[in-house]
């Protein structure tokens, strides 16, 4: 019954911070077994020579910083507004320039409407692995969104 009825989402309290937490898990976990196997191997071959060694580390290093940049994205919200932070950008929006937070079926990530006409994804919340807490974070912005901003007519209902 309560799933064929959307709910209200209750408001966190600020400041709140959304992001995918099980995708990070994994992209870091990833990056740090595959830093240590290369490593281990630049280390076990004795055909390598020290710059050998040295570029095979370096080439670990380079993955895991590429799986660590993916694992930046992240929303904060508190009472001035939203951080928007993706994989090399961030952005500052203040509650009135969101009109509205979107998460369609098949979305790969939140993307906002903005009072400037234009949309900005939010890689923060992304259902991927974890579709349910993908769901509960986006409502839960959503009603920050419209309780804090311009909103959409939901705030003129309930306000």
């Amino acid at each position: 019954m309560s799933a064929a009825t959307p709910r209200p989402a209750a408001r966190p309290a600020l400041p709140a911070t959304f992001r995918p937490t099980r995708t990070r898990v994994v992209l870091l976990a990833v990056g740090l077994v595959m830093f240590l196997v290369i490593t281990a191997i630049a280390m076990i071959l004795e055909s390598l020579s020290p710059g050998e060694r040295t570029s095979f580390v370096f080439v670990a290093l380079l993955f895991f910083g590429v799986l660590a940049l993916l694992s930046r994205p992240r929303i904060v919200a508190d009472e001035r507004g939203v951080t928007v932070v993706n994989i090399t950008r961030t952005r500052r929006l203040a509650w009135a320039e969101i009109v509205r937070v979107n998460l369609r079926a098949g979305d790969p990530w939140v993307f906002l409407d903005l009072s400037d006409g234009t949309s900005l994804p939010a890689l923060g919340i992304q259902p991927g692995i974890a579709r349910e807490h993908a769901i509960r974070d986006a409502r839960a912005l959503r009603a920050l969104a419209e309780f804090h901003g311009s909103g959409v007519d939901e705030s003129t209902r309930n306000g």
